[in-house]
């Protein structure tokens, strides 16, 4: 079983004044090569599984403290707030497509994790380590609240296409 430390802070108040990107690069410096010897080792598969499992765990406990501490149900509002600080330090450009309470649409057109991963000429990893952690992050929000994205900058795409959507029912 791969635990990790439950962390009593959100992502808005996690290390005050250093933007997600930054945080990012430096993760980098640990991660990339971590992440490179256990493929080598164990296999890109098997260690990418693990890597999902034990990222999408911390995550997915994240997205749960996160959207309890926004003590307010409404989509849009929160994915706005989240968006907003994902997109500190010039690392985002988006584009809202729809917002309510329900709902919130979000087009990515510029990032610059992606841009930092292909310069690293890893963007596989960028993918792994950050792109995938969308999911895990989304489901902490509750059983109700469902993101899909078809496409990804990381993966080539000319942008990401984040849809969050409260299920009704």
């Amino acid at each position: 079983m791969i635990r990790s430390a439950r962390l009593p802070i959100g992502i808005e108040d996690a290390h005050v004044g250093v933007p997600l990107i930054e945080r990012i690069k430096i993760q980098a410096e640990v991660l990339v090569p971590l992440v490179k010897a256990l493929q080598s080792e164990l296999g890109e598969e098997r260690t990418n599984a693990l890597v999902r499992k034990a990222l999408g765990n911390h995550f997915r406990r994240l997205g749960e403290q996160w959207w309890q501490s926004k003590q307010s149900t409404h989509v849009a509002e929160n994915m706005a707030s989240a968006v907003a600080s994902w997109a500190r330090g010039d690392a985002l450009d988006y584009s809202v497509r729809a917002q309510s309470q329900d709902v919130y649409e979000v087009d990515v057109t510029g990032c610059r994790y992606a841009q930092f991963y292909k310069e690293l000429g890893e963007p596989e990893l960028g993918f792994l380590l950050v792109c995938s952690q969308d999911f895990s992050f989304a489901e902490g929000f509750g059983p109700d609240v469902k993101l899909t994205r078809t496409q990804t900058i990381m993966q080539g795409a000319r942008h990401c296409d984040f849809r969050y959507r409260r299920q009704k029912g």
